[in-house]
Protein backbone atom coordinates (compact mmCIF):
# COMPACT_ATOMS: atom_id res chain seq x y z
CA UNK A 1 0.00 0.00 0.00
CA UNK A 2 0.94 3.43 -0.79
CA UNK A 3 2.17 5.77 1.93
CA UNK A 4 -0.25 8.12 0.84
CA UNK A 5 -2.75 5.84 1.15
CA UNK A 6 -2.25 5.25 4.40
CA UNK A 7 -2.55 8.23 5.39
CA UNK A 8 -5.10 9.54 3.78
CA UNK A 9 -7.41 6.63 4.94
CA UNK A 10 -6.33 7.35 8.43
CA UNK A 11 -7.74 11.09 7.94
CA UNK A 12 -10.44 9.40 6.70
CA UNK A 13 -11.16 7.24 10.03
CA UNK A 14 -10.62 10.17 12.44
CA UNK A 15 -12.82 12.72 10.35
CA UNK A 16 -15.99 11.15 12.02
CA UNK A 17 -14.72 11.31 15.49
CA UNK A 18 -12.94 15.02 14.57
CA UNK A 19 -16.35 16.09 13.63
CA UNK A 20 -18.50 14.81 16.42
CA UNK A 21 -15.57 16.33 18.93
CA UNK A 22 -15.30 19.97 17.29
CA UNK A 23 -19.34 20.04 17.16
CA UNK A 24 -19.55 19.22 20.48
CA UNK A 25 -16.79 22.04 22.45
CA UNK A 26 -18.52 24.79 20.02
CA UNK A 27 -21.34 23.69 20.89
CA UNK A 28 -21.12 22.90 24.20
CA UNK A 29 -24.02 25.64 25.82
CA UNK A 30 -26.88 23.53 24.02
CA UNK A 31 -25.21 20.22 25.05
CA UNK A 32 -24.23 21.03 29.05
CA UNK A 33 -27.90 23.11 29.06
CA UNK A 34 -26.02 26.43 29.80
CA UNK A 35 -29.05 28.49 30.10
CA UNK A 36 -30.63 31.59 32.12
CA UNK A 37 -33.28 30.73 34.35
CA UNK A 38 -36.67 31.81 32.52
CA UNK A 39 -39.67 33.33 33.92
CA UNK A 40 -43.10 31.46 34.54
CA UNK A 41 -45.67 32.59 31.38
CA UNK A 42 -47.97 33.83 34.22
CA UNK A 43 -45.45 36.81 34.47
CA UNK A 44 -46.72 39.82 32.43
CA UNK A 45 -45.54 40.20 29.02
CA UNK A 46 -43.62 43.24 29.27
CA UNK A 47 -41.62 41.99 31.16
CA UNK A 48 -39.43 39.88 28.55
CA UNK A 49 -37.57 40.45 25.65
CA UNK A 50 -40.39 40.84 22.69
CA UNK A 51 -37.38 40.09 19.74
CA UNK A 52 -37.10 36.74 21.89
CA UNK A 53 -39.51 33.79 20.99
CA UNK A 54 -39.27 32.52 24.73
CA UNK A 55 -39.98 34.48 27.62
CA UNK A 56 -36.60 35.88 28.47
CA UNK A 57 -35.85 37.67 31.71
CA UNK A 58 -35.43 41.24 31.28
CA UNK A 59 -31.98 41.08 32.91
CA UNK A 60 -29.62 38.30 32.43
CA UNK A 61 -25.74 38.09 34.34
CA UNK A 62 -23.55 36.23 33.12
CA UNK A 63 -21.24 35.76 35.53
CA UNK A 64 -17.43 34.33 35.50
CA UNK A 65 -15.09 33.93 38.24
CA UNK A 66 -11.40 33.98 38.78
CA UNK A 67 -9.57 33.85 35.41
CA UNK A 68 -6.36 34.92 37.00
CA UNK A 69 -4.21 35.94 33.89
CA UNK A 70 -0.82 34.65 34.40
CA UNK A 71 2.39 35.63 32.71
CA UNK A 72 5.90 36.32 32.98
CA UNK A 73 6.46 35.73 36.76
CA UNK A 74 6.02 31.87 35.77
CA UNK A 75 8.44 32.16 32.74
CA UNK A 76 11.90 32.33 32.78
CA UNK A 77 13.78 35.92 32.20
CA UNK A 78 13.17 36.84 29.26
CA UNK A 79 16.95 38.76 29.29
CA UNK A 80 18.25 35.48 30.21
CA UNK A 81 20.06 33.26 27.24
CA UNK A 82 17.67 30.35 26.15
CA UNK A 83 21.10 28.24 26.39
CA UNK A 84 23.47 29.67 28.55
CA UNK A 85 26.03 25.77 28.16
CA UNK A 86 26.51 27.75 24.18
CA UNK A 87 27.83 30.69 25.47
CA UNK A 88 29.63 29.42 27.96
CA UNK A 89 30.85 26.79 25.58
CA UNK A 90 31.68 29.89 23.44
CA UNK A 91 33.72 31.50 26.23
CA UNK A 92 35.63 28.27 26.78
CA UNK A 93 36.60 27.39 23.30
CA UNK A 94 38.29 31.12 23.19
CA UNK A 95 39.92 31.20 26.28
CA UNK A 96 43.47 30.90 26.22
CA UNK A 97 43.61 28.11 28.13
CA UNK A 98 45.28 24.63 27.75
CA UNK A 99 43.53 21.95 25.64
CA UNK A 100 43.24 19.75 28.40
CA UNK A 101 41.53 22.25 30.30
CA UNK A 102 39.27 22.97 27.23
CA UNK A 103 38.33 19.95 26.49
CA UNK A 104 37.06 18.95 30.12
CA UNK A 105 35.06 22.15 30.70
CA UNK A 106 33.82 21.81 27.27
CA UNK A 107 32.47 18.59 27.95
CA UNK A 108 30.95 19.78 31.14
CA UNK A 109 29.41 22.52 28.80
CA UNK A 110 28.07 19.79 26.43
CA UNK A 111 26.52 17.94 29.24
CA UNK A 112 25.04 20.74 30.90
CA UNK A 113 23.64 21.23 27.50
CA UNK A 114 21.85 18.04 27.35
CA UNK A 115 20.51 17.71 30.95
CA UNK A 116 19.55 21.05 31.96
CA UNK A 117 19.23 23.88 28.95
CA UNK A 118 17.24 21.18 26.77
CA UNK A 119 15.08 20.26 29.62
CA UNK A 120 14.67 23.89 30.68
CA UNK A 121 13.73 25.02 27.56
CA UNK A 122 11.34 22.54 27.02
CA UNK A 123 9.80 23.32 30.34
CA UNK A 124 9.62 27.15 29.35
CA UNK A 125 7.90 26.51 25.80
CA UNK A 126 5.54 24.15 27.52
CA UNK A 127 4.58 26.75 29.73
CA UNK A 128 4.28 29.43 26.97
CA UNK A 129 2.07 27.15 24.91
CA UNK A 130 -0.13 26.54 28.12
CA UNK A 131 -0.56 30.08 28.45
CA UNK A 132 -1.15 30.45 25.32
CA UNK A 133 -3.45 27.90 25.41
CA UNK A 134 -5.48 28.50 28.65
CA UNK A 135 -6.11 32.24 27.36
CA UNK A 136 -7.91 30.32 24.52
CA UNK A 137 -9.54 28.25 26.51
CA UNK A 138 -11.17 31.08 28.83
CA UNK A 139 -11.73 33.28 26.00
CA UNK A 140 -13.35 29.96 24.16
CA UNK A 141 -15.89 29.91 27.16
CA UNK A 142 -16.86 33.82 27.08
CA UNK A 143 -17.26 33.95 23.08
CA UNK A 144 -19.63 30.26 23.49
CA UNK A 145 -22.10 31.55 25.90
CA UNK A 146 -22.12 34.81 24.92
CA UNK A 147 -23.51 33.58 21.39
CA UNK A 148 -25.82 30.79 23.04
CA UNK A 149 -27.10 32.48 26.00
CA UNK A 150 -27.22 36.30 25.07
CA UNK A 151 -26.98 37.76 28.17
CA UNK A 152 -27.65 41.45 29.34
CA UNK A 153 -24.76 41.88 31.07
CA UNK A 154 -21.60 40.42 32.43
CA UNK A 155 -19.27 40.32 35.13
CA UNK A 156 -15.73 38.62 35.93
CA UNK A 157 -16.19 38.79 39.70
CA UNK A 158 -12.12 39.40 40.67
CA UNK A 159 -8.79 38.05 40.34
CA UNK A 160 -8.75 38.58 36.51
CA UNK A 161 -4.79 38.67 36.89
CA UNK A 162 -2.78 36.25 38.56
CA UNK A 163 -0.43 38.06 41.23
CA UNK A 164 -0.73 41.61 42.42
CA UNK A 165 3.19 41.99 42.58
CA UNK A 166 3.38 42.21 39.14
CA UNK A 167 5.26 45.44 37.50
CA UNK A 168 3.07 47.79 35.59
CA UNK A 169 4.56 46.51 32.15
CA UNK A 170 3.69 43.04 32.95
CA UNK A 171 0.07 44.34 34.37
CA UNK A 172 -0.25 46.27 31.25
CA UNK A 173 0.56 42.86 29.12
CA UNK A 174 -1.98 41.08 31.23
CA UNK A 175 -4.00 43.64 30.55
CA UNK A 176 -3.88 43.80 26.86
CA UNK A 177 -4.38 39.72 26.86
CA UNK A 178 -7.60 40.06 28.85
CA UNK A 179 -8.96 42.53 26.51
CA UNK A 180 -7.66 42.06 23.21
CA UNK A 181 -7.40 37.78 23.24
CA UNK A 182 -9.54 36.29 26.04
CA UNK A 183 -12.76 38.68 26.10
CA UNK A 184 -11.91 39.94 22.49
CA UNK A 185 -14.60 42.80 21.40
CA UNK A 186 -15.68 43.25 25.21
CA UNK A 187 -15.03 46.65 26.46
CA UNK A 188 -14.79 49.03 29.78
CA UNK A 189 -17.51 50.05 31.43
CA UNK A 190 -17.39 54.33 30.31
CA UNK A 191 -16.08 56.34 33.49
CA UNK A 192 -19.15 58.44 32.88
CA UNK A 193 -21.50 55.49 33.99
CA UNK A 194 -19.16 54.72 36.47
CA UNK A 195 -18.74 58.21 38.38
CA UNK A 196 -21.43 59.80 40.20
CA UNK A 197 -22.75 62.73 39.02
CA UNK A 198 -24.68 65.94 41.21
CA UNK A 199 -27.76 64.10 40.55
CA UNK A 200 -26.14 60.73 42.08
CA UNK A 201 -25.59 57.01 40.83
CA UNK A 202 -26.34 56.40 37.02
CA UNK A 203 -29.92 55.43 35.98
CA UNK A 204 -31.24 54.21 32.77
CA UNK A 205 -34.09 51.85 31.37
CA UNK A 206 -33.01 48.16 31.49
CA UNK A 207 -32.85 47.51 28.17
CA UNK A 208 -32.17 50.84 26.71
CA UNK A 209 -28.45 50.36 26.05
CA UNK A 210 -27.41 47.11 23.99
CA UNK A 211 -23.75 47.78 24.55
CA UNK A 212 -24.16 46.49 28.04
CA UNK A 213 -23.99 42.96 26.83
CA UNK A 214 -20.37 43.90 25.75
CA UNK A 215 -19.58 45.62 28.45
CA UNK A 216 -17.70 43.75 31.36
CA UNK A 217 -18.45 44.64 34.78
CA UNK A 218 -14.82 44.24 36.57
CA UNK A 219 -14.49 43.75 40.39
CA UNK A 220 -11.47 44.12 41.96
CA UNK A 221 -9.93 40.72 43.85
CA UNK A 222 -6.76 39.86 45.62
CA UNK A 223 -5.00 39.40 42.83
CA UNK A 224 -5.28 42.78 40.96
CA UNK A 225 -4.86 45.15 43.91
CA UNK A 226 -3.89 42.92 47.01
CA UNK A 227 -4.99 42.46 50.36
CA UNK A 228 -6.09 45.32 52.99
CA UNK A 229 -2.39 44.81 54.24
CA UNK A 230 -0.99 45.60 50.47
CA UNK A 231 -3.41 47.14 48.90
CA UNK A 232 -1.73 50.50 48.00
CA UNK A 233 -3.56 53.51 45.85
CA UNK A 234 -1.49 52.63 43.24
CA UNK A 235 -2.43 49.18 42.80
CA UNK A 236 -6.13 50.65 42.67
CA UNK A 237 -5.21 53.17 39.95
CA UNK A 238 -3.90 50.89 37.34
CA UNK A 239 -6.70 48.54 38.27
CA UNK A 240 -9.26 51.50 37.69
CA UNK A 241 -7.75 52.36 34.50
CA UNK A 242 -7.29 49.54 32.89
CA UNK A 243 -10.52 47.18 34.11
CA UNK A 244 -12.79 50.28 35.64
CA UNK A 245 -13.62 51.49 39.33
CA UNK A 246 -13.60 49.63 42.32
CA UNK A 247 -16.41 50.90 43.89
CA UNK A 248 -19.80 52.26 42.10
CA UNK A 249 -23.15 51.94 41.06
CA UNK A 250 -25.57 51.57 38.68
CA UNK A 251 -29.43 51.09 38.38
CA UNK A 252 -31.74 49.78 35.74
CA UNK A 253 -35.38 50.68 35.85
CA UNK A 254 -37.97 48.52 34.08
CA UNK A 255 -39.07 49.99 31.23
CA UNK A 256 -42.62 49.89 29.61
CA UNK A 257 -43.71 49.43 32.98
CA UNK A 258 -46.73 51.39 34.23
CA UNK A 259 -47.06 51.76 38.02
CA UNK A 260 -50.33 51.39 39.97
CA UNK A 261 -52.03 55.03 40.45
CA UNK A 262 -54.96 54.30 42.46
CA UNK A 263 -54.36 55.74 46.20
CA UNK A 264 -55.26 53.34 48.83
CA UNK A 265 -58.35 54.63 51.16
CA UNK A 266 -57.91 55.53 54.87
CA UNK A 267 -58.43 52.04 55.99
CA UNK A 268 -56.25 50.41 53.63
CA UNK A 269 -53.36 53.08 55.04
CA UNK A 270 -54.42 51.74 58.43
CA UNK A 271 -54.23 48.52 57.55
CA UNK A 272 -50.68 48.79 56.03
CA UNK A 273 -48.98 49.49 59.41
CA UNK A 274 -46.83 47.00 60.50
CA UNK A 275 -46.63 45.24 57.30
CA UNK A 276 -43.85 45.24 54.97
CA UNK A 277 -45.60 47.90 53.13
CA UNK A 278 -45.61 50.45 56.39
CA UNK A 279 -43.63 54.11 55.39
CA UNK A 280 -45.07 53.81 51.35
CA UNK A 281 -46.48 56.58 50.15
CA UNK A 282 -50.08 55.62 48.74
CA UNK A 283 -49.46 55.89 45.51
CA UNK A 284 -46.30 54.52 43.24
CA UNK A 285 -44.11 56.89 41.19
CA UNK A 286 -40.90 55.06 40.74
CA UNK A 287 -40.52 52.33 38.29
CA UNK A 288 -39.26 48.74 39.61
CA UNK A 289 -35.41 48.69 39.04
CA UNK A 290 -32.62 46.23 39.71
CA UNK A 291 -29.84 48.13 41.55
CA UNK A 292 -26.08 46.79 41.14
CA UNK A 293 -23.43 47.53 43.51
CA UNK A 294 -19.89 46.84 42.92
CA UNK A 295 -18.26 46.84 46.19
CA UNK A 296 -14.56 46.79 46.36
CA UNK A 297 -14.10 44.08 49.58
CA UNK A 298 -10.18 43.61 49.52
CA UNK A 299 -10.21 46.21 52.65
CA UNK A 300 -13.59 46.08 54.66
CA UNK A 301 -11.65 44.60 57.56
CA UNK A 302 -8.28 46.01 59.52
CA UNK A 303 -5.60 46.52 59.67
CA UNK A 304 -5.60 48.30 56.39
CA UNK A 305 -1.98 49.33 54.98
CA UNK A 306 -3.87 52.60 53.52
CA UNK A 307 -6.95 54.12 55.86
CA UNK A 308 -7.54 56.69 53.08
CA UNK A 309 -8.53 53.62 50.56
CA UNK A 310 -10.38 52.00 53.05
CA UNK A 311 -12.10 55.18 54.19
CA UNK A 312 -13.42 55.72 51.03
CA UNK A 313 -14.56 51.91 50.11
CA UNK A 314 -16.72 52.94 53.93
CA UNK A 315 -17.82 56.09 52.40
CA UNK A 316 -19.06 54.32 49.10
CA UNK A 317 -20.42 51.88 51.44
CA UNK A 318 -22.57 54.70 53.30
CA UNK A 319 -23.41 56.47 50.21
CA UNK A 320 -24.97 53.23 49.05
CA UNK A 321 -26.96 52.95 51.77
CA UNK A 322 -28.75 55.99 51.77
CA UNK A 323 -29.01 55.92 48.15
CA UNK A 324 -31.62 53.03 48.93
CA UNK A 325 -34.98 53.13 48.42
CA UNK A 326 -37.39 52.18 51.77
CA UNK A 327 -36.42 48.78 52.84
CA UNK A 328 -40.21 47.78 52.43
CA UNK A 329 -40.19 48.72 48.74
CA UNK A 330 -39.41 45.18 47.15
CA UNK A 331 -39.76 47.03 43.30
CA UNK A 332 -36.16 47.33 43.68
CA UNK A 333 -33.87 44.41 43.85
CA UNK A 334 -30.23 44.86 45.07
CA UNK A 335 -27.28 42.67 43.51
CA UNK A 336 -24.03 43.12 45.53
CA UNK A 337 -20.92 42.15 43.48
CA UNK A 338 -17.90 41.96 45.30
CA UNK A 339 -14.78 39.75 45.88
CA UNK A 340 -14.79 37.88 49.30
CA UNK A 341 -17.00 35.80 50.21
CA UNK A 342 -19.32 36.96 53.34
CA UNK A 343 -18.31 35.26 56.81
CA UNK A 344 -19.53 32.08 57.39
CA UNK A 345 -18.53 28.82 59.74
CA UNK A 346 -16.26 26.41 58.91
CA UNK A 347 -17.67 23.45 57.12
CA UNK A 348 -20.55 25.06 55.31
CA UNK A 349 -17.86 25.97 52.22
CA UNK A 350 -14.53 24.85 51.02
CA UNK A 351 -12.43 27.74 52.13
CA UNK A 352 -13.11 28.30 56.50
CA UNK A 353 -12.86 31.74 58.20
CA UNK A 354 -9.01 32.00 57.76
CA UNK A 355 -6.84 35.39 58.02
CA UNK A 356 -3.33 35.45 58.21
CA UNK A 357 -0.94 39.16 58.96
CA UNK A 358 2.17 40.89 58.52
CA UNK A 359 4.19 41.36 61.52
CA UNK A 360 3.00 45.26 60.69
CA UNK A 361 -0.07 43.75 61.32
CA UNK A 362 -1.69 44.55 57.74
CA UNK A 363 -4.37 41.59 55.97
CA UNK A 364 -1.71 39.57 54.27
CA UNK A 365 -4.59 36.80 53.39
CA UNK A 366 -8.13 36.41 54.23
CA UNK A 367 -10.74 33.88 53.19
CA UNK A 368 -13.70 34.93 54.52
CA UNK A 369 -14.50 38.92 55.25
CA UNK A 370 -15.03 39.05 59.18
CA UNK A 371 -18.33 38.86 61.00
CA UNK A 372 -18.42 42.56 62.00
CA UNK A 373 -17.86 43.55 58.24
CA UNK A 374 -20.32 40.73 56.44
CA UNK A 375 -23.14 41.97 59.48
CA UNK A 376 -22.64 45.93 57.81
CA UNK A 377 -23.53 44.49 54.54
CA UNK A 378 -26.13 42.09 55.78
CA UNK A 379 -28.02 44.55 57.86
CA UNK A 380 -27.07 47.95 56.01
CA UNK A 381 -27.12 47.31 52.39
CA UNK A 382 -30.19 44.69 52.41
CA UNK A 383 -31.38 46.22 55.87
CA UNK A 384 -31.90 42.69 56.93
CA UNK A 385 -33.13 42.56 61.08
CA UNK A 386 -33.88 40.28 63.56
CA UNK A 387 -36.52 42.61 65.19
CA UNK A 388 -39.74 42.29 63.66
CA UNK A 389 -40.97 45.55 64.59
CA UNK A 390 -38.34 46.98 62.31
CA UNK A 391 -38.82 48.59 58.98
CA UNK A 392 -40.16 46.07 56.40
CA UNK A 393 -40.83 43.39 59.33
CA UNK A 394 -36.99 42.98 59.41
CA UNK A 395 -37.31 41.18 56.23
CA UNK A 396 -34.62 43.33 54.33
CA UNK A 397 -34.35 44.49 50.33
CA UNK A 398 -35.03 41.86 47.89
CA UNK A 399 -31.49 40.97 46.82
CA UNK A 400 -28.44 38.80 46.35
CA UNK A 401 -25.06 38.74 46.88
CA UNK A 402 -22.50 37.49 44.06
CA UNK A 403 -18.96 36.87 44.83
CA UNK A 404 -15.94 34.79 43.96
CA UNK A 405 -12.36 34.11 45.85
CA UNK A 406 -12.98 30.44 46.76
CA UNK A 407 -12.46 28.62 43.52
CA UNK A 408 -14.32 25.40 44.45
CA UNK A 409 -17.08 27.72 44.50
CA UNK A 410 -20.71 28.08 47.32
CA UNK A 411 -24.19 28.59 47.34
CA UNK A 412 -25.60 29.53 50.95
CA UNK A 413 -28.49 31.03 52.86
CA UNK A 414 -27.71 33.62 55.34
CA UNK A 415 -30.21 34.20 58.17
CA UNK A 416 -31.21 35.45 61.47
CA UNK A 417 -32.59 33.50 64.57
CA UNK A 418 -35.21 35.63 65.54
CA UNK A 419 -35.96 33.32 68.83
CA UNK A 420 -33.41 35.46 70.65
CA UNK A 421 -34.31 38.88 69.62
CA UNK A 422 -36.19 41.38 71.64
CA UNK A 423 -38.96 43.23 70.26
CA UNK A 424 -40.35 47.10 72.36
CA UNK A 425 -43.81 44.46 73.27
CA UNK A 426 -41.94 41.96 75.23
CA UNK A 427 -38.99 44.03 77.26
CA UNK A 428 -37.92 47.29 77.57
CA UNK A 429 -34.87 48.42 76.09
CA UNK A 430 -33.16 48.05 79.27
CA UNK A 431 -34.01 44.47 80.13
CA UNK A 432 -33.52 44.13 76.65
CA UNK A 433 -29.87 44.78 76.74
CA UNK A 434 -29.07 43.14 80.05
CA UNK A 435 -30.77 39.81 79.70
CA UNK A 436 -31.35 39.35 75.56
CA UNK A 437 -28.42 38.27 73.46
CA UNK A 438 -28.08 39.85 69.91
CA UNK A 439 -28.70 37.21 67.23
CA UNK A 440 -25.98 36.00 65.40
CA UNK A 441 -25.94 35.69 61.66
CA UNK A 442 -25.83 31.73 60.68
CA UNK A 443 -25.59 30.17 56.77
CA UNK A 444 -26.35 27.05 55.73
CA UNK A 445 -26.22 25.06 52.14
CA UNK A 446 -28.86 26.93 49.89
CA UNK A 447 -31.82 24.17 49.81
CA UNK A 448 -32.69 22.97 46.43
CA UNK A 449 -35.71 25.24 46.27
CA UNK A 450 -34.04 28.24 46.46
CA UNK A 451 -34.07 29.70 49.66
CA UNK A 452 -35.44 28.94 53.46
CA UNK A 453 -37.68 26.43 54.44
CA UNK A 454 -41.00 27.39 52.80
CA UNK A 455 -42.36 27.66 56.58
CA UNK A 456 -40.01 29.97 57.49
CA UNK A 457 -41.06 33.17 55.44
CA UNK A 458 -40.79 35.72 58.31
CA UNK A 459 -37.06 34.71 58.93
CA UNK A 460 -34.38 37.66 57.18
CA UNK A 461 -32.61 35.93 55.41
CA UNK A 462 -30.22 36.63 51.35
CA UNK A 463 -28.92 34.29 49.41
CA UNK A 464 -24.89 34.25 48.60
CA UNK A 465 -23.42 32.62 45.32
CA UNK A 466 -19.66 32.13 45.48
CA UNK A 467 -18.98 31.45 41.93
CA UNK A 468 -16.75 28.23 41.17
CA UNK A 469 -13.71 29.19 39.17
CA UNK A 470 -13.62 29.76 35.50
CA UNK A 471 -10.50 28.48 35.73
CA UNK A 472 -9.48 24.32 33.30
CA UNK A 473 -8.30 23.39 36.57
CA UNK A 474 -11.93 23.86 38.34
CA UNK A 475 -14.43 22.70 34.95
CA UNK A 476 -14.65 25.69 33.12
CA UNK A 477 -17.68 27.42 35.43
CA UNK A 478 -20.31 29.99 34.33
CA UNK A 479 -23.11 31.23 36.42
CA UNK A 480 -26.51 33.11 35.40
CA UNK A 481 -28.41 35.04 36.96
CA UNK A 482 -31.87 36.04 35.94
CA UNK A 483 -34.45 38.60 37.12
CA UNK A 484 -37.78 39.57 36.23
CA UNK A 485 -40.83 41.50 37.72
CA UNK A 486 -43.45 39.29 38.66
CA UNK A 487 -46.79 41.50 39.91
CA UNK A 488 -48.55 38.96 40.97
CA UNK A 489 -46.07 39.02 44.22
CA UNK A 490 -46.28 41.19 47.14
CA UNK A 491 -48.78 44.39 47.15
CA UNK A 492 -47.20 46.24 44.18
CA UNK A 493 -45.05 42.83 42.76
CA UNK A 494 -41.61 42.02 43.47
CA UNK A 495 -38.44 40.58 41.46
CA UNK A 496 -37.64 37.08 41.58
CA UNK A 497 -33.58 36.61 41.07
CA UNK A 498 -32.75 32.87 40.38
CA UNK A 499 -29.37 31.12 39.24
CA UNK A 500 -28.06 28.38 37.22
CA UNK A 501 -24.86 27.04 36.42
CA UNK A 502 -22.67 25.05 34.02
CA UNK A 503 -19.10 24.15 33.00
CA UNK A 504 -17.68 23.37 30.04
CA UNK A 505 -15.32 20.62 31.77
CA UNK A 506 -11.15 20.72 32.07
CA UNK A 507 -9.13 22.76 29.92
CA UNK A 508 -7.61 19.15 28.59
CA UNK A 509 -10.87 18.48 26.45
CA UNK A 510 -10.10 21.76 24.87
CA UNK A 511 -6.40 20.58 23.92
CA UNK A 512 -7.37 17.12 22.86
CA UNK A 513 -10.15 18.32 20.62
CA UNK A 514 -8.04 21.15 18.96
CA UNK A 515 -4.75 18.57 18.62
CA UNK A 516 -6.99 16.08 16.74
CA UNK A 517 -8.52 18.89 14.46
CA UNK A 518 -5.16 19.29 13.54
CA UNK A 519 -3.44 15.64 13.26
CA UNK A 520 -6.69 14.88 11.19
CA UNK A 521 -5.66 18.71 9.03
CA UNK A 522 -2.05 17.37 9.26
CA UNK A 523 -2.72 13.85 7.87
CA UNK A 524 -4.50 14.92 5.16
CA UNK A 525 -2.24 17.59 3.94
CA UNK A 526 0.51 15.17 4.26
CA UNK A 527 -1.16 12.27 2.37
CA UNK A 528 -2.27 14.81 -0.31
CA UNK A 529 1.06 16.29 -0.64
CA UNK A 530 2.89 12.93 -1.12
CA UNK A 531 0.23 11.38 -2.96
CA UNK A 532 0.78 13.90 -5.51
CA UNK A 533 4.52 13.57 -5.30
CA UNK A 534 4.15 9.79 -5.77
CA UNK A 535 2.47 10.44 -9.38
CA UNK A 536 5.27 12.82 -10.38
CA UNK A 537 7.88 10.07 -9.56
CA UNK A 538 6.15 7.30 -10.83
CA UNK A 539 7.18 5.61 -13.79
CA UNK A 540 4.87 6.05 -16.89
CA UNK A 541 3.21 2.95 -18.27
CA UNK A 542 3.10 2.69 -21.78
CA UNK A 543 0.08 0.92 -23.14
CA UNK A 544 -0.07 -0.40 -26.54
CA UNK A 545 -1.74 0.94 -29.37
CA UNK A 546 -4.52 -1.83 -31.57
CA UNK A 547 -1.94 -2.02 -34.95
CA UNK A 548 0.89 -3.01 -32.79
CA UNK A 549 -1.07 -5.37 -30.87
CA UNK A 550 -2.09 -6.86 -34.07
CA UNK A 551 0.92 -6.86 -35.52
CA UNK A 552 2.46 -8.60 -32.41
CA UNK A 553 -0.07 -11.31 -32.65
CA UNK A 554 0.65 -12.43 -36.33
CA UNK A 555 4.37 -12.61 -35.77
CA UNK A 556 3.78 -15.12 -32.67
CA UNK A 557 1.72 -17.06 -35.29
CA UNK A 558 4.41 -16.95 -37.89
Amino acid sequence: MRFSLFLLRLARLLLPLCVIATIWLYLYPIFHGCAFPIPPTSCAPDTFDPSSSSPAAPFRLLALGDPQLEGDSSLPDANDPAFPSVRRLRTVLEAPTPLSEKWKEGTACVLKFWKHDILHFLKATRKRLDLWGNDYYLAHIYRSLQDHTEPTHVSVLGDLLGSQWIGDTEFERRGRRFWNRVFEDAERVPDKIMEDSEYGPWIEELGHDEAWNKRIINIAGNHDVGYAGDLTAHRVERFERLFGKVNWEVTFTLRNHTPPTTSRSTGDQENLEGTEDAGLEGSVSEPPAIRIIVLNSMNLDTTAISPELQKSTYDFLNSAISNSRPVEDHTTATILLTHIPLHKEGGICKDAPFFDFYKSGGIREQNHLSPFASKGILEGVFGLNANEHAPGKGLGRKGIVINGHDHEGCDVVHYLNRSSAATPESESAEESDADSEEPQWKAMRTPKTGGLDPSADDIPNIREITLRSMMGEFGGYAGFLSAWFDESLGKRGEWTLEYASCSLGVQHWWWAVHVLDLVVLVLAALGVIIWTWEQILAPEVKVPSEDKKVETVQAQKN
